[in-house]
C-alpha cells in the first residue's frame, strides 16, 4: 500500500496539545488543574501541569477511524479497522446507559412532542427535585415525516390528494378561495407540519432512582406547553415582539406585505440553537425560516408578499408551510424568550437581535455591568453578531433582565488577518464598506438597495455600490426609528454592507465561565449557489486545500474581558480533520459545552447524506486528491466528543457517544448536579426511512493510520432507522434523552 503524504498542517489551526490546553485553561478559569482562576485575559495565570495524575473517566466507545488517543501500532491500527459495523443506536462507552424521556409524538399539555429537537435547556423548579425542561423542535425531515406520520400521530394527511392536484409540485395556496377544498387540504397539511415544529415546555422530576423523568401528573399539569409555528393562528395565544422591528410591525401599510396583526406574532418555526439565562428563561433561535417564508423584504422592511414563498410539494419533500396562512416572513428569524414558570408565556421576540438564520445563542450577564448576547448566522458566508444592551444588569438572576433585550445596539463582527477584531453597530450611521468578492471564497457578495438583491462578482461592481451610498441610512426607508427596524428585519444584509466578516457557518456561541468565547464554525466551504462563503485570510485551510469542510472551533476575548467592549482578540482553538492531517477524527463541530470542572463537549453536524458515504478512493477521476468535502463518509454518523482539561488526555478530544443512523446529535445540556446529560437526537433515518428486514449495505472506505498509511476498510451500513424503539419496521422518532453513569454520580 502507498503511503500517504499530507501537507503540514498549519501551527495556527491544529494547536499542540499543551498550547490548545493553555487556551482553555485561559478561558474557562475553573479548568485550571490545580484549581487556580487566571485574572484578566492572560492565560498563562493559569496553573497547569500536564503530568497530573488523572483517570480517564470513560472508555471510548470504538470509531469508524483510527485516533491518536488509541495510541496503536500501525499494525494494530490496519488489524482492528480492516472492518467497522455501524449501529443503529446511540452508543455510548461502556458503564454509561441512557433512557428515552420524549419522543415525537408523545403528549406534552394539549399538544404533542415536536419533530426533529435540537436545543435542550435545564432550569431548576420550585423544589431540587424538579425542573424544567425546554426543546426546541427544529424542522421536519418531509420524507420520513410524510412516511410515518400515520403510523406515529395515528390519523392520515391528504398527500396524494394534493400531489395529484398540484402536478407541477408548487402552488400559491393563499391566493386560492378561502372555500377551496384544495387550499383546505393544503392546510391541513401545513398546519400538522408547523405543530411539529416550535418550542416544548416539560417538567420533569426525580423518580424513586434519582433519575429524571416526565412530571405530566405534577407540576406539568400547570406548565407543560408547546408554542408552534401556528400559536395564535386559531387559539388567540399570539408571540409578542420588543425593540426596533415593532415600528415596522405596527405599519399598516409599505412597500410591502404587511399581515395586519401588529405587533401579535403567529408562531416560532425553525426553531434550532438556543439558550438559557441565568434568571432562568429559555431562548429559542429561529434558523432556516426562509424554507417556509419569504427572507427577503423591502427597504422599509415590510415583507415580501407569501406568493414569493409558494408552497411545494414532492415526493420526498414539503415547503412553503407560511403560504397558505399568509405568514409574513419579517415577523421570522429571530430569538424568541420563554419562561417555563409562567403557563401563560407563549414567548417574546426580542428584535434589537437581530433577524437572520439564528444558530447560536451565548448570554452573558455580570452584576454591573451590560449584556452582552451573542449568536450567528448558519449560512455559508454568515456573519457573527453581538447585542449590547443599553441598560446594566443589577442581579444575573433576576427575570426583570429580560427587560434589558428590548434596547440596545446590535453589533456585527469584523475579524482581521492579525487575530484582532472589532464590532461594527449596525445603526442606520453605520458606514458602507462591504467587503470585495476576490477575498471570499465563493467570490461573491450579496447587497441589498433600492434595485433589490443583488449578487456581486467583481471587485469593481462592488467598489460602485460604495461610492453610491454612504450610510446604511441611505439604503434603508422611513424615520430613523423605522431605519433602524428595518436594518435589524435585514441584518444579514445590512452587514453585508457595512464590511461584516463573512464566516465559515457559525453553529454556536458559548460562554466560558470567565465570559470568554467559543465559536463553532460548522464548515469552510462555500455556498456553490453563489450566495457566499467565508473570507480566504480568516478560514484558510489547515491543510493546504481550497477550502476546509471539516470545520473550527475559534476562542475570541473581548478587549478587558468587558461584555461592552468593541474590541477583541481571537485564534482558533481547534480545526476538524483527519488524525493523519494533523485533525482531531471529528468533522463540522457544533453544540458545545463546558461543564463545571471546564471540559468542553462538542456534538458534530455532518449533512446527513455525507453519512458513511463511500470513499472507495482518495483520488478523484483527474488522479487528484478529495478535497475534504468529499471524505466525510469515513467519520460514519455524527458524535458527541469529551474534550477534558487534564491528564495525559489534557486538550485531546474522546469520542463520548455516536448517534443512531442519519442522524444529528444535538442540544446536549446538564442537570444542576452534572449527573444527568441531555441529549436531543434528531432525525434518525432521514435518509432512508424506516429500516425493515435489517436492511444493510456493505461499503469500502480508504483510510489512513494515524501516521498516513492508507488501508481499506469494510463497513457494514444499516440502511434506515428503527431508533429508539429498536424493533423491524419501527418508524424512527427523533427524541430527547437523558445519559446517565450506570453506577451514578457525575457524567465525568
Amino acid at each position: 500500500m502507498a503511503k500517504y503524504s499530507p501537507t503540514k498542517p498549519r501551527a495556527a489551526m491544529n494547536l499542540p496539545r499543551r498550547q490548545f490546553l493553555w487556551m482553555l485553561a485561559g478561558a474557562t478559569g475553573s479548568i485550571a488543574l490545580k484549581s487556580c482562576a487566571p485574572s484578566g485575559n492572560d492565560p498563562k495565570q493559569a496553573t497547569v501541569s500536564l503530568g497530573e495524575e488523572f483517570t480517564r473517566p470513560f472508555q471510548p466507545p470504538a470509531s469508524p477511524l483510527p485516533l491518536r488517543y488509541e495510541k496503536l501500532t500501525t499494525d494494530e491500527q490496519l488489524a482492528a479497522y480492516a472492518s467497522y459495523d455501524v449501529t443503529d443506536d446511540l452508543v455510548l462507552p461502556d458503564g454509561y446507559e441512557y433512557e428515552v424521556l420524549a419522543s415525537w409524538g408523545d403528549a406534552i399539555g394539549s399538544s404533542r412532542v415536536g419533530y426533529n429537537n435540537d436545543y435542550i435547556g435545564f432550569a431548576p423548579a420550585d423544589r431540587d427535585d424538579r425542573a424544567y425542561l425546554g426543546v426546541n423542535f427544529e424542522y421536519i425531515s418531509s420524507g420520513t415525516w410524510m412516511a410515518t406520520y400515520a403510523a406515529v400521530i395515528g390519523k392520515e394527511l391528504p398527500f396524494a390528494a394534493v400531489l395529484k392536484a398540484v402536478p407541477n409540485g408548487a402552488i400559491d395556496a393563499f391566493a386560492l378561495p378561502d372555500d377551496s377544498p384544495l387550499k383546505a387540504q393544503i392546510a391541513t397539511i401545513c398546519r400538522e407540519a408547523q405543530i411539529d415544529q416550535g418550542f416544548g415546555v416539560m417538567a420533569i422530576a426525580r423518580n424513586g432512582n434519582g433519575r429524571w423523568q416526565r412530571d405530566t401528573d405534577g407540576l406539568g399539569k400547570s406548565v407543560d406547553r408547546r408554542i408552534t409555528g401556528i400559536s395564535g393562528l386559531d387559539d388567540g395565544r399570539y408571540l409578542k415582539a420588543t425593540g426596533p422591528a415593532a415600528a415596522i410591525f405596527t405599519k399598516t401599510s409599505g412597500q410591502g406585505y404587511t399581515d395586519r396583526l401588529g405587533n401579535k406574532v403567529i408562531g416560532t418555526f425553525a426553531n434550532c440553537a438556543g439558550g438559557t439565562t441565568p434568571w432562568g428563561t429559555f431562548l429559542s433561535a429561529e434558523e432556516n425560516f426562509q424554507a417556509q417564508v419569504p427572507e427577503a423584504v423591502k427597504l422599509d422592511g415590510t415583507s415580501e408578499p407569501p406568493s414569493t414563498m409558494p408552497f411545494r410539494i414532492g415526493q420526498q419533500s414539503l415547503s412553503g408551510f407560511g403560504n397558505v396562512f399568509g405568514l409574513a416572513g419579517n415577523k421570522y428569524g429571530w430569538i424568541v424568550e420563554i419562561d417555563p414558570a409562567n403557563p401563560d408565556d407563549t414567548g417574546t421576540k426580542h428584535t434589537w437581535l437581530g433577524r437572520y438564520r439564528h444558530e447560536a445563542v451565548g448570554v452573558r450577564a455580570e452584576a454591573g455591568k451590560q449584556i452582552a448576547f451573542y449568536s450567528g448566522c448558519d449560512r455559508r458566508g454568515g456573519h457573527v453578531y453581538k447585542f449590547v444592551s443599553r441598560g446594566t444588569v443589577a442581579d444575573p438572576t433576576d427575570k426583570a433582565n429580560s427587560q434589558l433585550l428590548a434596547d440596545g445596539t446590535l453589533y456585527v463582527a469584523k475579524f482581521e488577518p492579525g487575530g484582532t477584531g472589532r464590532w461594527l453597530p449596525l445603526t442606520p450611521e453605520a458606514k458602507i464598506a462591504p467587503d470585495r468578492p476576490s477575498g471570499l471564497l465563493g467570490q461573491t457578495v450579496v447587497l441589498h438597495d433600492a434595485t433589490g438583491y443583488k449578487t456581486l462578482h467583481g471587485d469593481v461592481a462592488v467598489a460602485a455600490f460604495e461610492q453610491k451610498y454612504q450610510t446604511l441610512g441611505d439604503i434603508y426607508i422611513g424615520t430613523r426609528d423605522e431605519q433602524q427596524g428595518a436594518i435589524a428585519i435585514d441584518a444579514h444584509f445590512a452587514a453585508n454592507a457595512i464590511g461584516a466578516t463573512y464566516t465559515a457557518r457559525p453553529e454556536d456561541t458559548e460562554i466560558a465561565p470567565d465570559g470568554s468565547l467559543y465559536i463553532a464554525f460548522t464548515s469552510g466551504a462555500p455556498d456553490g449557489r453563489g450566495r457566499g462563503g467565508p473570507d480566504r485570510a480568516i478560514f484558510p485551510s489547515p491543510i493546504g486545500e481550497d477550502a476546509h469542510e471539516h470545520g473550527w472551533v475559534m476562542h475570541l476575548t473581548e478587549t478587558n474581558n468587558e461584555p461592552a467592549a468593541l474590541d477583541f482578540i481571537w485564534e482558533m482553538a481547534v480545526a476538524g480533520g483527519e488524525p493523519s492531517k494533523g485533525g482531531p477524527g471529528l468533522a463540522n463541530p457544533d453544540n458545545l459545552l463546558f461543564d463545571r470542572a471546564g471540559n468542553m463537549w462538542m456534538v458534530t453536524d455532518m449533512s446527513t447524506n455525507k453519512h458513511n458515504s463511500e470513499v472507495a478512493s482518495r483520488l478523484g477521476e483527474d488522479g487528484q486528491p478529495l478535497p475534504t468535502d468529499k471524505m466525510l463518509g469515513i467519520f460514519g454518523n455524527n458524535t458527541l466528543w469529551y474534550v477534558p482539561t487534564r491528564g495525559e488526555d489534557a486538550g485531546v478530544p474522546l469520542l463520548f457517544g455516536i448517534g443512531p443512523m442519519e442522524c444529528e446529535t444535538t442540544g446536549p445540556c446538564f442537570d444542576a448536579t452534572e449527573e444527568t446529560l441531555f441529549l436531543a437526537v434528531q432525525h434518525p433515518g432521514e435518509t432512508h426511512g424506516v429500516r425493515t428486514e435489517g436492511a444493510i449495505d456493505t461499503r469500502k472506505f480508504m483510510l489512513t493510520t494515524t501516521d498516513g498509511l492508507e488501508f481499506e476498510q469494510t463497513r457494514t451500513v444499516p440502511l434506515g432507522s428503527n431508533w429508539p424503539d429498536k424493533t423491524d419496521g419501527a418508524a424512527p422518532r427523533p427524541a430527547v434523552v437523558a445519559i446517565y453513569r450506570t453506577t451514578g454520580g457525575a457524567i465525568a
